[in-house]
């Protein structure tokens, strides 16, 4: 019996990367003998399994638009040339069967980011190579004959996408990521204590905790203005270029004895457990999973209109929701988020929205899709 030849686009696959979480899990839930599984990538890091098939498609780069161009001639002519049975990429290349829509719509995150840039950054942006190559693949794929399906993970990125490139609403499957409950879970209150005592935190004190790199566009900045004009403590974890701009930051609003910068961490679960509420006022966001890991843990959500995460969460139920750059606003929620075991309601709520987004739920609406898709 002739195997179904399925093949994966992902430019740069980090195991560790939220994207590359999202083909794991595709990968497993298709693995078995009627398909053939394919990885078109330019760079992969750790040890594929060994039924997996991994095509480097690795042409030299000069610069951004030539390795973002690069990358998508040679992927395409990778997969005309094996002529797979059917292509998902989760890069813009036109000519694919299904794309996944996971880091969201360029031309949004633009509009978005046009809202904190000066004017004269702004003008350097609409003339940059980059941006105006991103924009015009990111249209020629929306506007191909061959692409069958895009996978969003969340209503407002579906939204982008009809808004900005007037795409029909039969072209879109609304699949949410997952959370594993099992390993994201609530703190005890002896993991609350020694998470405390390892930040120098003090126990009765309220923390929120911020979960990203990137810190511009995550919405650092409007985090610790927040947090500045309160009493509460914020957790950091991530990194960013600019890092030092941001310490500086809380050093002239006075915070700075509340802020733990704890920069990228492998295992984030201890600081999850250490804080009362994930605060994540971002830019422009898909659905980060740090949203679910953070309800998971039992934490209420603050987060922004402009992040797909915000669909989870209710005013006053799961968390809050604001506009990114509504300082007086977020730091009226900072200041409504309490110290867990005092109000326990609204992380128990939190954890009981995203029970349902499971690995297993995921796997069956992949398998359902490819389904449809592939040949019979």
């Amino acid at each position: 019996m002739k195997k179904t030849r399925l093949a994966i686009v992902r430019q740069k696959y980090r195991p560790d990367g939220g994207a590359e979480r999202f083909i794991s899990r595709a990968l497993e839930a298709l693995d078995n003998n009627e398909l053939e599984l394919n990885i078109l990538t330019r760079q992969w890091s750790g040890e594929p399994r060994p039924d997996w098939h991994v095509h480097i498609c690795n042409p030299p780069k000069w610069g951004r638009v030539s390795r973002e161009r690069g990358f998508a001639r040679a992927a395409r002519q990778c997969w005309r040339q094996e002529r797979f049975d059917l292509v998902q990429s989760h890069e813009r290349i036109a000519g694919c069967d299904v794309f996944r829509a996971g880091d969201g719509v360029h031309k949004a995150w633009l509009e978005q980011r046009a809202r904190i840039i000066p004017a004269y950054q702004q003008w350097l942006t609409s003339l940059s190579g980059y941006h105006r190559y991103v924009l015009e693949a990111e249209r020629a794929m929306f506007h191909s004959p061959e692409l069958k399906k895009i996978i969003c993970n969340s209503i407002m990125v579906k939204n982008d996408i009809i808004r900005c490139y007037q795409v029909p609403e039969d072209k879109f499957a609304l699949i949410y990521n997952s959370i594993d409950s099992a390993h994201f879970y609530p703190a005890s209150g002896e993991q609350r204590d020694r998470a405390r005592q390892q930040l120098a935190i003090p126990a009765q004190a309220c923390a929120l905790i911020y979960v990203g790199s990137g810190f511009e566009r995550k919405g650092l900045k409007a985090a610790i203005a927040a947090v500045a004009a309160t009493d509460r403590y914020l957790i950091v974890v991530g990194q960013d270029k600019q890092q030092e701009k941001y310490r500086a930051l809380a050093q002239s609003l006075g915070c700075r004895q509340r802020i733990r910068f704890v920069g990228v961490q492998k295992d984030v679960l201890p600081f999850y457990h250490g804080a009362d509420g994930l605060l994540l006022p971002t830019l422009y966001d898909p659905f980060p999973n740090v949203i679910l890991e953070a309800m998971a843990c039992g934490l209420p959500v603050i987060t922004s209109q402009s992040c797909g995460g915000a669909e989870f969460i209710e005013n006053g139920v799961q968390g809050f929701v604001c506009d990114a750059l509504d300082i007086g606003t977020l730091k009226a929620f900072v200041g409504a988020v309490a110290p867990v075991p005092l109000r326990p309601e609204m992380g128990i709520a939190a954890r009981e929205r995203v029970k349902e987004c499971t690995p297993a739920r995921l796997s069956q609406q992949l398998t359902q899709l490819y389904r449809q898709l592939l040949p019979s």
